[in-house]
């Protein structure tokens, strides 16, 4: 009965067209021009704030600990989203656009001088911290960075390994090749942001500095948004907390009935053909 199912529910399943190695370039070019972008301006946030905004550096460090810990919780909320909801191709598009639009209103932050307070020199008794609306929008560009950091984190290496067959050599070699180049371009984006975007933004002008990673960010869209067409776009599978419910409710519901004999016989071993999950064996380590 089982394979029946199976064979039935591959034959009406449309073939899939893998293009692993033609969607890598897209994909690893998106990864890398968003880390040059954020980690470029990111890194050197501190500093940003404490000049530019004439803010102390308690307040600064404490702004930046709240960007951190929101961006890694909405992490979680935007990978329940993407396997829920949307999907890692549609999550992956709309964070990335949030993601340079955060960047974009960062740098117009430094760009516009109604949008900081004035400098204050070294004998500067009067220095003044930035009125309600410029904090206002300096947070909403946190804001969309937030955001994107919600869909692109938990989406990109999922998203490029959906485009390889799993079930086929040349696709397992092509996920390996994939997290390597992913790792690497991201170790790449790391020393080049730390090393002349970070110097660019404290020697010669903030406005330059900061305009450097929102252009890096703009090529990450575009790079993305090209290989559309090719893309392999994984359908939503529903949510896992939804099953985890649903596995405890009819743990607790059946606690008293007896196991059958044998388990493998008589137990529901049906799994779609198009399922990212798998059967786990049958064990009795844990009775």
């Amino acid at each position: 009965m089982e394979k029946t199912l199976k064979k039935v529910e591959e034959n009406e399943k449309p073939e899939i067209k893998y293009r692993g190695v033609k969607a890598m370039p897209f994909i690893i070019g998106n990864e890398t021009f968003e880390k040059l972008g954020t980690i470029g301006t990111l890194s050197n946030l501190l500093v940003y704030l404490t000049t530019v905004f004439n803010m102390s550096t308690i307040t600064a460090t404490m702004l930046i600990t709240v960007f951190n810990g929101t961006t890694n919780f909405a992490t979680l909320l935007g990978a329940f989203l993407c396997d829920t909801y949307f999907g890692r191709y549609n999550t992956l598009g709309f964070a990335t656009v949030a993601s340079f639009l955060g960047l974009l209103v960062i740098q117009l932050t430094a760009a516009i001088k109604e949008l900081h307070p004035p400098h204050c020199k070294a004998k500067d008794t009067s220095c003044h911290g930035p009125s309600p609306w410029q904090t206002a929008f300096l947070l909403m560009g946190f804001g969309l960075l937030v955001v994107g950091a919600a869909g692109i984190r938990p989406c990109n290496l999922a998203f490029g390994a959906d485009q390889f067959n799993p079930n086929t050599e040349s696709g397992k070699r092509g996920i390996n090749s994939f997290f390597n180049w992913y790792f690497f371009t991201y170790t790449f984006a790391q020393m080049v942001s730390l090393t002349l975007i970070v110097y660019v933004q404290s020697n010669v002008s903030w406005s330059i500095g900061l305009a450097i990673p929102a252009a890096l960010m703009l090529m990450s869209c575009v790079l993305f948004f090209i290989g559309t067409k090719i893309y392999v776009r994984v359908k939503p599978q529903g949510s896992p907390f939804l099953s985890l419910a649903q596995v405890i409710v009819a743990a607790i519901r059946k606690r008293k009935l007896k196991q059958p004999e044998p388990p493998f016989g008589s137990l529901l071993r049906y799994v779609p053909a198009d399922s990212i999950n798998s059967i786990l064996p049958h064990t009795n380590q844990f009775r």
